[in-house]
């Protein structure tokens, strides 16, 4: 398949991801500095509405040999949200929404995790947001694994994650007048991970100015 072109004539695509290495087994801490985690709703019934956390901490235990021995932590802090327009991230940290003064975390851990592809992991565990746990199953795409220039294992992942809000008690909506409501009910949350195995020599006043 041809692949598109940008008008000076680049390749839109990204440069392949580099290969996973044979031996990843460790115990990683998430990256925050080139790591999202987003979020996508329905506004209006018309457009769609993206926003990320930008406060967050993660750790994860990587088991390549028994993939059901990893595990992984990921906590949020709900005033983080941000969509890029300062009224509706107030609403958002309201308590219609977040309620970010009583719930100020939302937790993710893991129960379970199975291979389902040669770089895919199915990694179940227990969601937590404003003191409602339910169970969720997000789909991990191993994206790569490398040393950067700073001697750090880094190893990628990419997954994405679709909740009913309702269930977790974010009910707010008010209807249209040409039927349906002005936020969807399902809500998108994808993560692009970057993660550093521990032990290694990782120093983030060298990274200033990085991308």
């Amino acid at each position: 398949m041809a692949k598109h072109r940008a008008p000076d004539g680049a390749s839109t695509d990204f440069e392949a991801a580099t290969t996973a290495l044979e031996d990843l087994t460790g115990m990683y801490t998430i990256d925050v500095a080139h790591t999202r985690i987003g979020i996508r709703a329905r506004h209006a019934m018309v457009t769609t509405v993206r926003g990320a956390f930008t406060d967050f901490t993660g750790e994860a235990s990587l088991q390549p040999v028994d993939p059901s021995a990893s595990s992984v932590a990921i906590r949020i802090r709900t005033a983080s949200i941000e969509t890029g327009n300062a009224d509706r991230d107030a609403h958002l940290r309201s308590a219609d929404f977040l309620d970010v003064e009583t719930h100020p975390e939302m937790v993710f851990r893991s129960t379970a995790v199975e291979q389902v592809d040669d770089d895919v992991f199915a990694v179940t565990g227990d969601l937590t947001i404003k003191d409602v746990t339910r169970p969720v199953t997000v789909e991990f795409t191993l994206t790569g694994s490398a040393r950067d220039p700073f001697g750090n294992m880094r190893v990628g992942f990419e997954g994405a994650l679709a909740i009913q809000r309702s269930a977790w008690g974010l009910t707010w909506n008010t209807p249209l007048d040409t039927g349906g409501v002005l936020i969807s009910d399902r809500i998108q949350v994808e993560f692009d991970v970057s993660a550093i195995r521990n032990g290694q020599v990782y120093r983030p006043e060298t990274l200033v100015g990085d991308v």
